[in-house]
């Protein structure tokens, strides 16, 4: 059991079930709950948002298979905002959603943010659990029914001095060496 990350895109066919579980997950999650088609989300935003030098996206690969992932995108100047955490429904409750985070957080430190902030679903108590659990600061009354806010946000000072962290390999190079 190998596992590696990968800097990619959305567009790679390798994230393909990435943006399918999570299209699916999203339209049987909340359907048109936002006055949308159910899975628009998906589409909300263009691909060229989530790569450097404002954004970046990674699937974590176990033998190569994407078993995990996400993205961030730039919020301001000094904040990235994180995006489309999944896990892949065979992997689920093995902490790689955690391992994702810590991730794109040091990668977001490494492209000069200096804060993540993010909004997930009331419909996802497994990310506002991870959300919580990884320190990241609600903005939002947790002792209130979440159905009230619609989408829970959430954000987090980064601490790590970019200097100190490893650049990750290249996605060319890491698909090369696979």
């Amino acid at each position: 059991m190998a596992d590696r990350f990968l800097y990619t895109t959305p567009l790679d066919p390798l994230a393909q079930p990435l943006v399918e579980q999570l299209t699916w997950e999203y339209a049987t999650r909340y359907g048109s709950y936002f006055g949308e088609a159910p899975g628009a989300e998906m589409s909300r935003y263009p691909a060229e948002l989530f790569a450097p030098p404002d954004g970046n996206f990674v699937l974590l690969l176990r033998d190569g298979r994407p078993i995990a992932g996400g993205a961030f995108k730039r919020y301001d100047a000094r904040t990235a905002e994180m995006k489309r955490i999944w896990t892949h429904s065979e992997f689920r409750r093995q902490g790689l959603a955690r391992r994702v985070v810590a991730e794109l957080e040091l990668q977001a430190i490494r492209q000069g943010y200096g804060r993540i902030f993010l909004t997930t679903g009331f419909r996802q108590p497994e990310a506002k659990g991870l959300y919580l659990e990884t320190g990241y600061t609600p903005l939002f009354d947790i002792s209130v029914d979440p159905e009230i806010y619609g989408k829970l946000g959430f954000e987090k000072e980064l601490s790590v001095a970019p200097a100190s962290l490893p650049r990750p390999p290249d996605a060319h190079a890491a698909r090369s060496a696979a």
